[in-house]
């Protein structure tokens, strides 16, 4: 028996539904407020400040500015500030971050991240920056040609940072007293299409007026449009300048992303970090700096010139300067080539040094943009350190071994006052406990040898080196593997953080919360002797995960290592 509604009466469920379920939908205050975001590196909650415009619609788009606080700082005082509302008189920072006053309001979406204290823009603060950016356009409709990076001090370095690192997402940044890491500096071509505001006290004892000037005219010369604004005699707190009046938000109004330049310069030394606008790095030379550089000299003619690139793709069926009826000329590192068909994504692939139109290789098994090391990268995302119960150890020795992890783990570390905690808290489990979620969801950072951890046994037999038994009590061996899509990262013999630090660059300072960081600057492995306190030998595997011939070298001359 079937039945047979009126139209109308459908209408009217349908109405009266979607007015029901409307009504529990979330309906944020304008204003300032603070929201949170769930982080998969340690399933918590991370909070980042917000401000909501009045009359908010969810049929507009609206730009969305990020604001990233300085050093011993926060997200609730990086939102005051970027509106221009710093400490009042005789207010600290304490004081000051339990209170939102008022200001006029922007019709700016404005968020701002905590990331765990103070520990710089990358590695895991990195991710934040990333995680709460997506969360913000899940609630709200945001004009992607209209976002817009700003931070202040160590904020300042990391506005550099992650606009420089990621330049195609960015209508505008503005740097204040910035304080960037020291691997910016190989990302300055980036900033070919960007329109950047630095500002600066010449009396400031944190970041020198000098090095700022440098970076303006370096951006300069990449090509960037930049405004410069110098206070005389103010110190380091020349964002109560930039940011007065809310002056950033009519600045950042001025501008509008262009998703397909013309000319597009790009440089990455990760290749994480491979996409600008309309081009992909897809395979580059291990342990090289890829550089690209793709200009449209005319209608459907493009002109490209590539470093250390062995593979990359032109998304351009949108591009004003192409025609899709009209096949693409184009001139690779002065190689012709012809191209009819265009698709999205067209992969240009090199070998033995000719260019040729080609399909995305399968690099699954092989270095790639999700999987290419260094050490460092293992405790960038979601990681577990584990400790092994193998070998019958007695309680006094299970004991050593769980403390180890636990040290190696302990990231909240009471660094004073102003340096404060990081807040970050993985897990600490034994080999045992490891169940198969963990592996697949996590990096897994593994202490001991085969012999005594059952997870390294696990993986022993294509594991490509490991510590001599006989070595375990004077050296220590630390190297990232992957492990589908996740990696390990094997540290056997002495603790790793014994390690004399390969980067002692100010920013170094900020990373050091985390044990694994002093593993920085080694690579994808390091070998170290440690009665004489001695490094080895350091490096990177291959392509292929591989050693190359004179790392083998340095390696079986040790005495200490067994090659497979």
């Amino acid at each position: 028996m079937s039945h047979v509604f009126p139209k109308k009466l459908i209408l009217s469920i349908s109405i009266l539904l979607f007015t029901f379920l409307n009504s529990f939908s979330q309906k944020l205050p304008s204003g300032p407020q603070i929201l949170t975001f769930h982080s998969d590196v340690d399933d918590t909650e991370q909070p980042y400040a917000c401000y909501i415009p009045k009359d908010y619609s969810e049929k507009k788009s609206y730009p969305l500015v990020v604001m990233l606080h300085g050093a011993g700082s926060n997200h609730r005082l990086a939102l005051r500030r970027v509106f221009g509302k710093s400490n009042a008189e005789g207010e600290n920072d304490v004081e000051a971050s339990l209170k939102f006053p008022k200001w006029k309001d922007v019709n700016y979406v404005v968020i701002s991240p905590n990331v765990r204290g103070t520990m710089g823009y990358q590695g895991i603060a990195e991710k934040d920056v990333w995680d709460m950016i997506a969360d913000a356009k899940k609630r709200f409709n945001i004009d992607e040609n209209r976002m817009y990076l700003t931070g202040l001090s160590m904020g300042g370095g990391g506005t550099m940072w992650v606009g420089l690192t990621r330049p195609d997402v960015w209508a505008a940044i503005a740097p204040v007293c910035p304080a960037p890491p020291s691997e910016t500096i190989k990302y300055l071509d980036n900033a070919y299409n960007m329109n950047v505001h630095f500002f600066q006290g010449d009396q400031d004892p944190a970041v020198k007026v000098e090095n700022t000037r440098k970076w303006v005219e370096d951006f300069k010369t990449a090509g960037a449009k930049v405004t410069y604004q110098e206070y005389p005699g103010v110190k380091h707190d020349s964002w109560v300048n930039a940011y007065k009046d809310e002056f950033i938000f009519t600045w950042f109004s001025k501008f509008t992303r262009n998703p397909f330049p013309d000319k597009v310069k790009f440089t990455t030394s990760q290749l994480k970090y491979n996409k600008a606008y309309w081009l992909e790095i897809i395979d580059k030379n291990v342990g090289e700096t890829a550089k690209i550089e793709a200009n449209f000299k005319n209608k459907n003619i493009l002109d490209v010139k590539t470093e250390n690139i062995n593979a990359f793709s032109v998304n351009i069926l949108e591009h004003p300067n192409f025609n899709t009826k009209s096949q693409l000329s184009l001139n690779i590192d002065g190689q012709n080539l012809s191209v009819f068909g265009l698709t999205n994504g067209q992969i240009l692939i090199k070998n033995d040094g000719k260019w040729a139109v080609g399909k995305r290789p399968d690099n699954t098994k092989t270095k790639n943009a999700n999987l290419e090391g260094p050490m460092t990268e293992a405790i960038g995302d979601r990681h577990i350190y584990v400790y092994g119960t193998k070998g019958n150890p007695t309680k006094e020795q299970l004991d050593q071994r769980r403390k180890i992890a636990e040290e190696a783990a302990n990231w909240s570390v009471y660094r004073g006052d102003f340096m404060g905690r990081v807040m970050v808290f993985p897990r600490v489990l034994s080999d045992k406990e490891v169940r198969p979620n963990d592996i697949e969801r996590s990096n897994l950072v593994l202490f001991g040898e085969a012999e005594t951890n059952e997870i390294i046994e696990k993986y022993a037999a294509y594991l490509p080196i490991s510590l001599k038994s006989s070595a375990k009590e004077n050296a220590s061996l630390s190297f990232i593997f992957p492990n589908g899509n996740k990696y390990i990262l094997i540290n056997s013999g002495q603790p790793f953080w014994e390690l004399p630090n390969a980067d002692n660059s100010p920013f170094a300072r900020l990373r050091s919360a985390g044990k694994a960081s002093i593993l920085s600057g080694y690579g994808d492995w390091v070998l170290y002797d440690k009665n004489i306190n001695n490094v080895i030998g350091y490096g990177l595997f291959d392509k292929n995960w591989s050693l190359n011939d004179k790392d083998k070298g340095i390696l079986k001359n040790s005495g200490m290592i067994d090659l497979k």
